[in-house]
């Protein structure tokens, strides 16, 4: 029976995206599969097989894990400090950004530097500054006497300087959202406003954050998501320590997994940090249809 063209564009259509849905089968979605079935085995470096249905006895030991509790702790810690400073952070320059006219492309080029920076470049660049004997951060404060500084090797301190280097890199991202969001908001408001002589303190409270509430939820979403998955600047800089200071989930995972050799309940692991992504995917999801 011969086909339409209608049938036939269909099916050609369908070979086309063939290679990139292969692609995607080997690349993402065959990965997630084969951690969710080895979540359920006793499946190691040293034995990779799955050979020992243990079923939810990964889970079991994670939870009863002795350090799984202060990685999950350090990890809500960063991300709560890093989003909500990038947040204020990103929001002032983003409304600095908003008025300013001359050399906008200039200081978009400046804001946009540090983003466009792999993450392990941004790590060993920041891991170098700030090197107890060899870095410039403390090349400068010897120079104004003051006693040099163990940023990455104190307990106390290195888990405000990898807060602070992921500031730096990934600040760039909340303004430029923010600034996307204040450039589309309409100026009659504004307008209506100032002519009923609101100051702009108050053309800020009720009207910008209203209109910006949206984008300010969905920022906020997004920063959160990439936050919690954050891998690469703690494995180069401090690789979870000093001792455990900044041993986030993700380099939890990481060392049950290549340290401890067990692959089952670092893939136990890695399932929950998965759900947990996937349903601030799906509120963020939820949240942007319910806008329109």
């Amino acid at each position: 029976m011969a086909l339409s063209i209608a049938q036939r564009d269909q099916r050609f259509g369908f070979l086309l995206t063939l290679p990139g849905l292969a692609t995607l089968f080997v690349i993402i979605i065959f990965p997630i599969v084969f951690t969710l079935i080895t979540s359920f085995y006793d499946y190691t470096l040293l034995n990779p097989k799955h050979d020992e249905f243990v079923g939810l006895e990964n889970y079991y030991e994670v939870l009863e894990e002795e350090y799984f509790g202060h990685s999950v702790f350090v990890t809500i810690q960063f991300v709560l400090a890093t989003v909500l400073i990038e947040f204020f952070i990103g929001f002032v320059l983003a409304l600095a950004l908003d008025k300013v006219q001359r050399f906008k492309s200039l200081y978009y080029f400046i804001l946009l530097a540090p983003l466009m920076i792999n993450p392990v470049v941004v790590g060993l660049m920041w891991r170098m500054i700030l090197h107890t004997e060899l870095g410039i951060m403390n090349y400068l404060l010897k120079i104004l006497s003051i006693n040099r500084v163990n940023w990455l090797g104190d307990s106390d301190i290195a888990f405000w300087t990898i807060v602070f280097v992921d500031i730096w890199h990934q600040v760039s991202f909340m303004t430029i959202l923010l600034l996307a969001g204040l450039a589309a908001l309409p100026r009659e408001p504004y307008e209506a406003a100032r002519m009923d002589g609101a100051s702009a303190l108050r053309c800020f409270i009720y009207i910008t954050l209203p209109l910006m509430r949206p984008v300010i939820i969905v920022a906020l979403l997004l920063r959160f998501i990439f936050a919690v998955k954050t891998f690469d600047i703690i494995y180069i800089m401090t690789k979870g320590g000093p001792g455990i200071a900044t041993d986030l989930v993700s380099y939890f995972i990481y060392r049950s997994a290549f340290f401890s050799l067990d692959i089952g309940r670092a893939s136990a692991l890695s399932v929950g940090l998965l759900v947990i992504v996937l349903l601030l995917t799906f509120y963020l999801y939820k949240y942007m249809r319910s806008l329109n």
